[in-house]
């Protein structure tokens, strides 16, 4: 599935923070907002797309899920965060080259072609993996492990990255081919920037093999890299890009300009990003990975980073001139996104409202961020409460109406957007001020299923407001308009 990926270390954050970020881009997925208790975790899985049957442990944990409204494909569970103050998001769909899965194909679901024959599963992929993993694990690295020990019995039907935060780690890993993987400890200082492409383009082997520090891999790596003759590197350095990933043409109009964009917004200064002489332009191959920002990141700049349409930029789609190439890369705020994410774990507050969960459905360019949190019962009924009818009484349908109407009428609705943007993210940060300080003073749990109510209570007002705004100015806007009164 099509996606964008952030990841802020804890010293790259200006609290503190780690951070796991992004957008969920299917194709108009309906999308709702979910607690799974540990009695509604099923202890046997069936996959409805590869139909693998999975065993699973009897021990889960409370976590938050993004499903699907519709089960016909699946769970497809998105992002979380479990009781253990442990979060996850998967998958970022990325990219392989033929060398690669020739060596290690793909596990595909195969029907049975003939009487008498029998059907043969296929692996894992983003249908399964958060409900196959977050409720059983206690750290980001945990998480990685676990993931490996299904991808090496189990195999994956498509080539993915994910990610896992707890507050002191976060950890990024990517599939090889069906069963092969490799995965890297963020730095702390670092931001991290995923286009659906095989991303890391730096890794300590030694270390993967040794001590395990930053750094963890299939027991058969090198074994799988040198027999297959898989290494385009030259001058003894390892880039994991080079050897797993791709640098196709489609790359250069779907992945790389949007880490060119989010490098340029989180590097303004100590890299050239624009004219003749830059460092890297919109369809460089060599964009890192990694960047240590100019400044320090807080969560409205990751929403920034995913709304992005490259405005500032000659390539921005609702540029009123044609530039000759407005509109020519894909935008990381995109028409099809189901939820972004933003899963924050703190430091220096109570446990149990270490974790929180910044949530927004349909097109991040229009959309709000709104923070709840994840350690309770129930979600309140405008974020779960999700049908496939279109209704104003829930998150995702208002946030999709008020896009698909300020999308049309851009230049007179953006004002509104941006100021119903700034209102949820300022309303809710001091709604969890408020909460913080009254959990830590009576320690009682409930208030966190108050506070939630009281966040989406918010929400519900401000969207219901900005559609009214946005709702006008399409009709002024629309094609059979006159401007002679008919009194």
């Amino acid at each position: 599935m099509p996606c964008t990926t952030v990841l802020v270390g804890k010293k790259a954050s200006n609290d503190n923070s780690t951070m796991i970020a992004r957008t969920d881009d299917g194709h108009f997925d309906t999308k709702k907002l979910i607690v799974v208790e540990p009695k509604d975790q099923k202890r046997k899985y069936r996959s409805v797309i590869s139909h693998v049957e999975i065993e699973l442990p009897d021990d889960p944990m409370r976590y938050t899920s993004c499903p699907s409204v519709d089960p016909k494909n699946g769970v497809w569970p998105a992002t979380g965060i479990n009781a253990a103050n442990v979060g996850m998001t998967a998958t970022e769909t990325i990219t392989s080259n033929p060398r690669v899965l020739a060596a290690d194909p793909l596990v595909v679901y195969k029907k049975a072609k003939k009487r008498g024959e029998k059907d043969v599963p296929g692996g894992i992929g983003e249908e399964d993996i958060a409900l196959l993993v977050l409720p059983y694990i206690r750290s980001a690295r945990e998480g990685v492990l676990r993931l490996a020990e299904l991808l090496e019995k189990y195999g994956t039907y498509e080539s993915n990255g994910i990610a896992f935060n707890d507050g002191d780690e976060i950890w990024w890993m990517e599939t090889i081919g069906g069963h092969h993987w490799m995965a890297k400890r963020v730095p702390d200082d670092v931001v991290v920037v995923m286009p659906n492409q095989f991303g890391m383009d730096s890794f300590d082997l030694d270390d993967a093999f040794g001590k395990k520090k930053a750094h963890l891999c299939s027991a058969d790596l090198r074994e799988f890299i040198e027999k297959n003759d898989l290494d385009l590197n030259r001058g003894g350095v390892f880039n994991p890009r080079n050897v797993f990933g791709s640098a196709s043409d489609q790359d250069h109009i779907y992945n790389t300009p949007r880490a060119w964009y989010m490098g340029r917004f989180l590097t303004p200064y100590s890299h050239k990003w624009d004219g003749p002489d830059a460092e890297f332009g919109p369809e460089s191959d060599n964009i890192p990975w990694c960047f240590v920002p100019d400044r320090k990141i807080a969560v409205e700049d990751v929403k920034y980073m995913l709304s992005s349409n490259y405005q500032g930029t000659p390539y921005n789609p609702y540029l009123n001139q044609d530039t000759g190439v407005r509109g020519k890369y894909r935008s990381i705020g995109i028409n099809r996104t189901g939820v972004t994410s933003v899963c924050q774990i703190r430091n220096g507050v109570p446990e149990l409202i270490r974790g929180v969960e910044w949530i927004c459905f349909g097109s991040t360019t229009f959309d709000a961020l709104l923070p709840v949190y994840p350690n309770v019962p129930r979600m309140p009924r405008y974020l779960s409460g999700v049908t496939l009818d279109v209704s104003t009484e829930n998150f995702y349908w208002a946030s999709c109406l008020i896009g698909a109407l300020a999308d049309h009428s851009y230049n007179t609705c953006i004002q509104h957007i941006m100021r119903y943007q700034f209102a949820v993210m300022e309303k809710g940060r001091r709604l969890i001020r408020e909460y913080d300080a009254k959990y830590e003073e009576s320690k009682d749990p409930n208030v966190l299923v108050e506070a939630n109510e009281a966040l989406a209570k918010m929400a519900k007002e401000q969207s219901t407001f900005t559609l009214g705004k946005v709702l006008y100015e399409s009709s002024v806007g629309m094609k059979n308009g006159y401007n002679r009164a008919d009194n």
